[in-house]
């Protein structure tokens, strides 16, 4: 499975009464399409994955399977308890998904040998190839990531922990498999602040929540990045990203939350984020305003 530009991690928009708004969703992935994402992963972290029940995962993900029509992968989320990950896995190749993202189990904080078993079993409960997540209570070693790359169906990995000294010896041991079809992408929250760092790891890849908001700037980013345009790079880190993160950093579970604002900012009426996840304060969303008319500027739109 090849990823050739950015990631793109849709939200998922929810009507008034709080249903999944289908027709919203589908018009969200549409417009992002132009700007080239190398992927579109629904139903994962800023798709909400945590408050979706398994009935609104397959109706997200059938969404983009349809709206997509091909033209790029499809990985949609499973994780949390074992049963509902299991769930989600059928209902995903089910709706068409074309891999899974295998987000932390829920809770709990097993031995190595345990995220093993937890990422066999949902590779296992479908035909669909798998993407580990590193994050939270879901930390593998250089070990495991070897074994786990034993099995075919396991494709990628997934930095969300910041670890780079971790991360390199993973993708060290990954590569003395013999693998060359395995790929390593750069999770971590608002990724492309890091991004110049994880590709001296020889991880090109990464996910960009900031897509989903605002795909111009996300693409200036992305074309300075794979062009060497250092200076265009860093300005837009610098006036940007940079305070976009300091905003995010602000309250916990905005890096969702922000995202979704933005979107309401910029006229596309996705509503908000379900408990326990907050929106901005009318405040919050001045300042919010004031970042993205400057990556505006950068991106020259």
């Amino acid at each position: 499975m090849k990823f050739d530009g950015v990631l793109f991690f849709p939200v998922t928009p929810f009507t008034a009464e709080g249903a999944v708004d289908v027709e919203l969703l589908k018009e969200h992935i549409a417009s992002r399409l132009p700007f080239g994402p190398g992927g579109v992963f629904p139903a994962c972290g800023t798709g909400e994955f945590h408050a979706l029940s398994i009935e609104e995962v397959r109706t997200v993900v059938r969404a983009a399977v349809e709206v997509v029509d091909g033209k790029v992968p499809v990985v949609a989320g499973a994780g949390g308890p074992l049963g509902h990950a299991l769930a989600a896995a059928k209902a995903a190749e089910e709706a068409g998904a074309d891999a899974l993202l295998v987000l932390p189990p829920y809770l709990v904080t097993g031995p190595t040998d345990g995220l093993v078993a937890y990422i066999e079993a949902v590779a296992a409960a479908s035909s669909l190839p798998v993407i580990v997540y590193h994050r939270g209570n879901a930390k593998f070693t250089a070990a495991s990531m070897a074994r786990l790359a034993a099995n075919p169906k396991v494709v990628g990995f997934k930095d969300g922990l910041g670890d780079v000294g971790l991360a390199q010896e993973i993708v060290s041991a990954v590569k003395a498999t013999g693998r060359d079809d395995f790929a390593f992408f750069n999770g971590l929250l608002t990724a492309e602040l890091t991004q110049g760092a994880y590709r001296g790891l020889g991880i090109p890849l990464y996910s960009s929540a900031a897509f989903a908001m605002a795909p111009e700037i996300a693409k200036a980013y992305y074309d300075a990045y794979v062009s060497g345009d250092e200076d265009r790079r860093n300005a837009l880190l610098e006036g940007f990203y940079a305070p976009l993160v300091r905003l995010r950093d602000q309250t916990p579970g905005f890096g969702v939350s922000l995202i979704k604002a933005g979107l309401r900012l910029g006229g596309l009426p996705v509503g908000s984020v379900r408990a326990p996840l907050v929106d901005p304060t009318d405040e919050q969303l001045v300042e919010l305003k004031a970042i993205l008319a400057k990556g505006y500027e950068l991106a020259g739109r």
